[in-house]
């Protein structure tokens, strides 16, 4: 049976965020999978201002060309 869990890795564990229906001291295999964007760890308020007008900047550079494919909901979203 596969089951998808969320969790958080705090202090060496992994603490589920969703419900488990699996017996006591049963053993599983977990595969993690990372987040694909990690926003970056700016603290700087004023550091954080600049990166982010600059990032707008760079995608108004870079606009998405009016003969790019439309994707459809089905084909941006995984479907099983």
């Amino acid at each position: 049976m596969q089951q998808t869990l969320k969790a958080i890795y705090r202090n060496g564990t992994f603490i589920l965020q969703t419900a488990c229906n699996l017996p006591e001291d049963v053993e599983v295999e977990l595969v993690v999978q990372s987040p694909q964007v990690i926003p970056p760890k700016i603290t700087d308020i004023n550091e954080r201002r600049n990166f982010l007008k600059s990032l707008v900047e760079r995608m108004q550079k870079n606009p998405i060309p009016p003969t790019a494919p439309q994707f459809t909901r089905d084909m941006l979203h995984e479907r099983r």
